[in-house]
């Protein structure tokens, strides 16, 4: 059987830059789920089909491929992976916040996300991976053998988020950060099919007090007592 790390977590909590550099310290896939989201709103809006319609969202999933694999040495471009839709690089063009907002609406359809799920775990099924997102723990990987929750306070993923931002060259006040952010939790903790929230047995890291490097070491020592166990 694989080895599974499942991680949730509100957005801008770090989980996608932690997820990647476990990943590349054990030598598992990382699985960025969010970006399957992302990549779901952004055919909405080529497409100009409103990310309120379910059944139309549904249908460009199902003509259409999305694909993530590791990034390839010409794509080492600060991504964390690559996101492939129907064969287009669309790494970058996803990460805006307006698709931050459509991935948000479009993962509270029942069917959009039943769809996606399938898609998660078929690549959990044969693969080490660390895999992350917001129902990670409780609906695509329920028996992970380690289950993070990965959090940090709200001021904390606004200066987090605000400064990715203006080094992608977006303008946009730090107040504006925090309120999308506080939007969007409210949006994913209050959805009526699968929101996020915290399950019994997952272990809560608080990284606002804590370095990158320093929550992967933390993630690393507890995959070994894990598997000592």
């Amino acid at each position: 059987m694989s080895f599974q790390i499942a991680i949730d977590g509100p957005v801008a909590a770090g989980k996608g830059t932690v997820a990647k550099l476990t990943a590349s310290r054990l030598g598992f896939l990382y699985v960025d789920t969010g970006a399957m989201y992302r990549a779901t709103a952004w055919l909405g809006s080529k497409y100009e089909v409103p990310w309120e319609n379910e059944q139309s969202v549904v249908d460009l999933l199902q003509k259409h491929t999305i694909m993530l694999r590791t990034p390839i040495e010409e794509e080492k471009d600060g991504r964390a992976i690559t996101v492939l839709i129907d064969g287009e690089d669309v790494s970058w063009a996803i990460r805006t916040e307006e698709l931050s907002k459509g991935a948000s609406i479009v993962s509270q359809h029942t069917r959009v996300r039943q769809e996606l799920v399938k898609q998660q775990q078929k690549i959990a099924e044969s693969t080490d991976v660390v895999m992350e997102g917001r129902d990670i723990t409780f609906r695509v990987l329920p028996q992970a053998q380690l289950k993070i929750y990965l959090d940090a306070d709200i001021a904390v993923r606004a200066q987090r988020r605000h400064i990715e931002l203006l080094t992608r060259g977006i303008d946009v006040t730090l107040e504006q950060v925090q309120n999308e952010l506080q939007a969007r939790d409210d949006r994913d903790m209050h959805r009526t099919v699968d929101p996020l929230h915290i399950t019994n047995d997952a272990w809560v890291l608080d990284t606002t007090p804590l370095s990158i490097e320093e929550v992967v070491e933390k993630i690393v020592e507890k995959v070994k007592e894990v598997r000592k166990a």
